[in-house]
């Protein structure tokens, strides 16, 4: 399977010669799970094509925690690995997805002989790190409301779809509230003109 080495345009050639020659590249369908809570990482994944999805797990609720999108890695599960600890959070394909998985064995090597490979996680702990920050502000400024709808636009922007297509379940595991209250803010925004909901999935039809 053939891999675009432009997506990794910002590592030298000879490192991505090695993580090319020292990799899998693998197609995921949606809905599978790579990787669970107390799994130990044998594999890093960089998602090459597709969606990943990574949550916690508290009780019977999902947290979403975040996507990881194409020429993006997961830090949780590089710290893990780094670590030889045990898997805090579970990684679950949104959509058909290709994968590049990177045994754990090389990484000590690749860090020492490659210090550039640090970019890459640098850049997914900023950028994780912002949104943690950004989740913040939403939960103490912002009603479920605006929570609700932001959440709908982001997610029909990762999906690039022009509906999102979930149960109201899955989006109140995603937000960490009840499946009630999503139904309830979902018919408020009917009401006001911001979304509607159809057979083939939730429409945003106005901004906010």
């Amino acid at each position: 399977m053939e891999f675009d080495k432009n997506l990794l345009s910002f590592l030298s050639g000879e490192l991505i010669d090695e993580i090319i020659k020292g990799s899998d590249l693998k197609e995921i369908p949606a809905g599978t799970e790579i990787l669970r809570e107390e799994q130990y990482v044998k594999v890093l994944p960089i998602v090459v094509e597709g969606l990943v999805k990574v949550y916690s797990r508290f009780e019977d609720r999902e947290l979403l925690l975040y996507y990881i999108e194409p020429a993006q890695s997961c830090v949780m599960t590089f710290y893990a690995s780094l670590q030889n600890t045990p898997s805090k959070v579970f990684a679950v394909t949104e959509e058909d997805s290709r994968i590049l998985l990177i045994p754990v064995r090389y990484l000590p090597n690749w860090l020492k002989n490659y210090p550039e490979f640090n970019t890459l996680f640098y850049h997914q702990f900023n950028l994780r790190y912002t949104e943690l920050l950004d989740t913040i502000s939403h939960l103490l400024l912002d009603k479920m409301d605006k929570r609700l709808y932001d959440h709908l636009k982001r997610k029909m922007e990762l999906t690039q779809g022009d509906a999102v297509r979930m149960s109201h379940s899955q989006i109140a595991n995603e937000l960490g509230t009840a499946r009630e209250v999503v139904t309830r803010v979902l018919k408020k925004l009917e009401v006001d003109g911001k979304v509607v909901q159809e057979p083939d999935g939730i429409r945003i039809i106005d901004e906010w």
